[in-house]
């Protein structure tokens, strides 16, 4: 057996019941997410192999499913900068402040790390066509993998996600639906429509077991860009949940495969106040959350009332000894702008929420100033233009300026 790969088998994360890793699957029998699990007995390389690779996520590629390099589907995505934020650190009181910005991957937002490897893994499982319901990120970047590949794409999403996700998805030729309603109300529709169409896989969001594979890349590129060391916080904003489960999972491989030493940086869960189910559940001691009655944000990538993976959302924030936090709009999206001109990168809300999370901890002492503290920002600001007024002068065109 080739070792481009070490997948062994999938396991249920309810259970722990073990699956066939090389079918097509979707949830457990139990209904809960299947996580992939590798033979780490047969990874042979070390960290000082990888830093010689192509600076790309596949360079972890014997922690990745896709078992032959000719099946992987890339676009160049992955090994995004980690970026020092000098001003922004000393304005928040935070003088170790670091942004993730997977703005700067292909179709603008981290939802491509997790199309590039769950797409590859399912043209290489004789998968003829992808289904997803979508806040507007995952649909556009599934939608030009799918492409990529050769393969079909049907996507459905609420008709307020962003008008650029919704060109992303037709240009690269998806078949495209607009729902009026929320994520859940497309989910049901794609959930309809998939068992008619032959050889095609739903991969809602943690409704196939790859997704989270590519997305949890994120946190071995963090540890690898900081030197092979963690940070002590990381802050990501929490919807389905995909990437803090996924950084969470690739923390704890680290660990075992020796990568990685000390404790697990403390993950921060960070939601909208307008949609928290997390933060609440959290906060009451619950294990799995509760959909709130009129979920509404302006960070539309995060407006997710129920996810399928609360449960682990949960336990990585208390596992890590982490928290949850909910913003408003209001602050979120004043976090947007202060970054902007402190250091010269338009974020989006999503990742403004983090950053306005980053504000709210310090105030509260959670954070007390010394730590090294990473932000993920989840895409790039330019997919969210009308969280910008522009009122400016028009000039005549012999116009001058005092």
């Amino acid at each position: 057996m080739s070792d481009y790969s070490t997948l062994s088998h999938l396991e249920c994360s309810r259970d722990g019941s073990t699956h066939d890793a090389d079918r097509v699957q979707g949830v457990s029998p139990a209904g809960a997410p299947l996580l992939a699990r590798y033979d780490l007995d047969r990874v042979a390389v070390t960290p000082k192999e990888i830093a010689g690779r192509p600076p790309d996520l596949w360079r972890y590629h014997e922690m990745l499913p896709v078992r032959d390099p000719a099946h992987v589907v890339t676009l160049g995505e992955g090994m995004t900068p980690l970026l020092d934020l000098p001003r922004a650190g000393a304005r928040l009181g935070v003088p170790g402040l670091r942004m993730k910005d997977e703005g700067l991957v292909p179709t603008g937002a981290f939802k491509a790390r997790g199309a590039a490897v769950g797409v590859s893994r399912a043209a290489e499982l004789g998968v003829r066509g992808v289904a997803m319901p979508t806040n507007g990120n995952a649909g556009a970047a599934w939608a030009s993998y799918a492409a990529r590949a050769g393969l079909g794409a049907l996507i459905a999403m609420p008709v307020d996600a962003p008008e650029i996700t919704r060109r992303e998805c037709v240009v690269a030729g998806a078949e495209l639906y607009l729902v009026d309603g929320l994520i859940g109300d497309a989910g049901k529709i794609v959930a309809e429509a998939v068992p008619r169409r032959q050889g095609w896989q739903e991969t809602s969001t943690l409704k196939e077991p790859y997704r989270i594979e590519g997305k949890k890349t994120m946190g071995y590129e963090i540890v690898e860009q900081l030197g092979w060391r963690a940070p002590d916080v990381i802050l990501y904003p929490t919807g389905g949940g995909v990437g803090i489960i996924a950084i969470h999972k690739a923390l704890k491989e680290m660990r075992e495969l020796g990568w990685l030493s000390g404790d697990l940086p403390r993950l921060v869960a960070v939601q909208a106040s307008g949609c928290a189910p997390i933060v609440d559940a959290f906060e009451a001691g619950s294990s799995e959350s509760v959909a709130p009655p009129d979920p509404h944000t302006v960070a539309f990538g995060i407006t997710v009332p129920k996810a399928l993976g609360d449960f682990l959302v949960l336990d990585a924030v208390r596992d890590t000894g982490g928290t949850a936090v909910a913003v408003t709009d209001e602050e979120l999206l004043a976090a947007e702008h202060a970054l902007a001109r402190d250091e010269g990168t338009w974020i989006c809300p999503e990742g403004g929420a983090c950053m306005a999370a980053v504000g709210k901890l310090r105030e509260s002492g959670w954070l007390d100033g010394s730590e090294d503290v990473v932000v993920l920002n989840t895409g790039s600001g330019l997919i969210y233009p009308d969280t910008v007024a522009v009122d400016v002068p028009t000039l005549a065109k012999d116009g001058r300026i005092a």
